[in-house]
């Protein structure tokens, strides 16, 4: 095979039309091979001579895209000092762009014979491994941009590749669990109707089966185990794995952003699937272990584990951080996706020891032209000391708001002693980020996600029920703040049924309409359930997919209603904190930007913040304290609301507040009681049902009375409109 010398720079494979460049890092290698491998297995090895910094590269004229590859790394085997070279191991590329096969769990794959982790072993692990794939990185992008939704205007949508288009009838069979799928116009059209601006996919960095998994026939369903940080994960293409898997996911993105919907990837930069000092030789810890992973300083057998998954990527080492920036470099210029979750993020903040806010890692992304311009959203803990920090990281980051989780949660079940800080986490959480430059956008607010119940099983379970993950029921939270509305589990109870068809539009309600950026997880506008199962991280079955023919389309509307109030009225979805000051306002004296209400009417006092029972309150938003400007600089007024939080299991009689608007009319009620009444006026009593949310809109007359006359009609029909059915009948309001 003719070898030329190559470049250091980029690392990885590039095929630049003619031939491909290889680069990788290694600090301690003594000897490095580049080993090329045909469908049947055989293989080829090239040495890699030159040598830059560490980085030993090759430019291989022949080699074209699809072709399969690994490399054999040389060196020092002596894990007490946190050396494990051993070129009997087939090793994937860090940086490869594409994979194919997987890891079949052999012998071979271990550098020490099971049983005896001291000892090193030496069999050959070609045939057990999976590949890296050089792949063709031209594209067609014309006419693609980058939707770049404004924070404020944003609305995520978290969703699993296959668990969101598995079952869908509408999608073809061979495109189902792929990214070809998730493009399906079905999928689209409903992400559209719901006003999703950005859909949050979980990880779809090239991951591993566990062998722990599969051999209680389970699989990694949620892909929290990543071995390949810039390709994207093979079994998700529908259309093939020599490179194919590239394009797909190319063709995906371009398909949301045609929609105007943003791609946000759930990334996983924290640990990888080798595990620790029992785990398998795959990649990074026969390349360089020292670099790319925290050891232990008194015997560097042990790895440091800050994620409870066995082993810690070293952010303090030069590499590994370039390796993370160069990954997420390549997502957003050669693949285009539009932001980042970052997974456990304190992880990356542990320069040393304490999470730092100052660390490295933090400082590169806010200096880097790139990945600052992108959307940046921490899952702010880990399992180390100190590692639960929300509210905790840089201003240029968005973090998910545990808290509002927490909150809301035990304030619609009914907890006592939740009503401030609900109020507080509604608002946009200013206790948490105001402090330090950032406004209400920076909390991501969720009442679930892939951790945990669906909001179905929220309302309809008080326990786990995990059986089906072979764990004796042992694994996932038990402390979900959830309640069963009075039975567990299905029912055909129509109170029952009742109740949690009017919790689960309760919290879907309050995420949309809360200050901050709603986060939904994918099916909960549906009814979806698990069955009570709130660790499904290795149900890859009808357990976790979402199932299309169970439907509940009254949610969905309902959903898509509330979603559309929040996106035509800015004051759900303001960019900076309520102040409580006076704003004026076009009649009356001036009004305070938001005022708490109780049921008399009046404003809420100190000491009905401090009642323990208390379990409900009115907020008026004063549609002139908006205190933001559009896209073309023209200040936002909005109408004004009320809004009212019951979450007793009695109805509450709440007086509307005199002195600022004359009448109402319901937008939102959660019984589905007051929707088409006569709007109320100030000073009427309204009653709002127990465990129930109502929201009332400031009555306004239509700019112009439509004209009913004959006149008015034979008018339009002169003015073109020759077809009756065309003038379109007025509406009322």
């Amino acid at each position: 095979m003719e070898a030329w010398p190559g470049t250091a720079y980029p690392l990885g494979a590039t095929f630049d039309g003619s031939g491909t460049n290889f680069a990788i890092f290694s600090e301690g290698a003594e000897k490095v091979e580049l080993c090329l491998f045909e469908e049947d297995g055989t293989e080829t090895c090239v040495e890699l001579i030159d040598v830059d910094a560490y980085v030993w590269h090759a430019y291989l004229p022949q080699v074209q895209p699809g072709q399969r590859y690994g490399y054999r790394i040389h060196g020092e085997y002596n894990p007490s000092e946190g050396k494990r070279f051993n070129p009997s191991k087939v090793l994937l590329d860090p940086y490869a762009k594409a994979t194919c096969g997987e890891y079949d769990w052999d012998q071979a794959l271990f550098s020490y014979n099971f049983g005896d982790p001291d000892s090193r072993n030496d069999d050959d692990s070609a045939s057990h491994v999976m590949h890296s794939v050089v792949i063709n990185p031209f594209f067609d992008w014309t006419g693609d941009r980058h939707p770049k939704t404004p924070y404020s205007e944003t609305v995520i949508y978290e969703a699993h590749v296959k668990g969101l288009t598995q079952l869908h009838p509408d999608i073809p069979e061979e495109q189902r669990g792929t990214y070809a799928g998730l493009a399906h116009p079905s999928i689209i059209e409903h992400l559209q109707k719901l006003g999703i601006t950005a859909i949050e996919l979980m990880p779809v960095h090239q991951f591993v089966q566990d062998s722990t998994l599969l051999e209680k026939n389970l699989r990694n369903y949620w892909g929290y185990n990543t071995i390949g940080f810039f390709a994207p994960h093979n079994e998700y293409s529908s259309t093939g794995e020599l490179g194919q898997q590239v394009q797909e996911f190319k063709g995906m993105v371009r398909a949301m952003h045609a929609a105007g919907i943003e791609v946000i990837l759930d990334v996983v930069y924290n640990h990888t699937a080798e595990g620790n000092h029992m785990g398998p030789t795959l990649s990074f810890k026969g390349i360089d272990n020292e670099a790319y992973y925290r050891l232990e300083e008194d015997d560097k057998r042990y790895y440091t584990d800050y994620t409870g998954t066995g082993n810690t990527l070293n952010v303090r080492h030069p590499h590994s951080l370039q390796l993370i920036m160069d990954s997420l470099r390549y997502w957003v210029t050669e693949m285009r996706v539009d932001g980042f979750r970052f997974d456990l993020a304190s992880t990356l903040a542990r320069e040393f020891y304490e999470v730092d806010r100052l660390s490295t890692f933090f400082e590169l992304v806010q200096q880097d032209p790139v990945v600052s311009q992108v959307k940046l959203i921490a899952e702010p803990w880990d399992v180390g000391p100190g590692g639960y920090q929300v509210g905790n990281f840089p201003p240029q980051w968005t973090e998910w708001n545990g808290k509002f989780r927490d909150t809301v949660r035990d304030f619609w079940r009914g907890e006592p002693s939740t009503l401030g800080e609900f109020a507080a986490r509604i608002t946009g959480s200013a206790d948490l980020y105001e402090n330090d430059g950032r406004r209400p956008v920076a909390s991501i607010n969720f009442v679930t996600a892939h951790d945990g119940f669906t909001i179905h099983d929220l309302v309809a379970y008080n326990e786990k029920h995990n059986d089906a993950n072979g764990e004796d029921n042992n694994d996932g939270e038990s402390h979900n703040r959830s309640w069963n509305s009075g039975v567990e589990g299905p029912t055909d109870d129509p109170e029952v049924l009742t109740i949690r068809a009017k919790q689960q539009r309760n919290f879907l309600a309050t995420l949309l309409l809360s200050q901050g950026i709603p986060m939904i997880l994918h099916g909960d506008e549906m009814g979806r359930s698990q069955g009570g199962n709130n660790n499904t991280y290795a149900q890859d079955s009808e357990i976790s997919w979402v199932h299309w023919d169970r439907i509940d389309e009254p949610l969905v509307e309902f959903t898509a209603a509330v979603s559309r109030l929040r996106k035509e009225h800015p004051i759900f979805r303001r960019s900076r904190f309520f102040d409580g000051r006076p704003v004026e306002r076009e009649e009356g004296a001036p009004a305070p930007d938001i005022i708490w209400l109780g049921t008399e009417g009046d404003e809420m006092k100190p000491e009905d913040w401090d009642t323990g029972y208390a379990k409900s309150v009115g907020v008026f938003l004063n549609g002139q304290g908006v205190h933001q400007r559009d896209s073309r600089g023209q200040e936002l007024i909005d109408d004004d609301f009320l809004v009212y939080f019951n979450a007793d299991g009695g109805t509450v009689d709440f007086t509307l507040p005199i002195g600022f608007d004359d009448r109402w009319d319901v937008l939102v009620d959660t019984a589905g009681k007051l929707a088409d009444s006569n709007p109320f006026k100030a000073g009427d009593t309204l009653a709002v049902e127990g465990r129930t949310m109502v929201v009332l809109k400031a009555h306004t007359k239509p700019d112009h009375e439509p004209d009913h006359s004959v006149a008015a009609s034979l008018a339009a029909l002169s003015q073109g409109q020759s077809d009756p059915s065309s003038i379109v009948p007025p509406s009322h309001s």
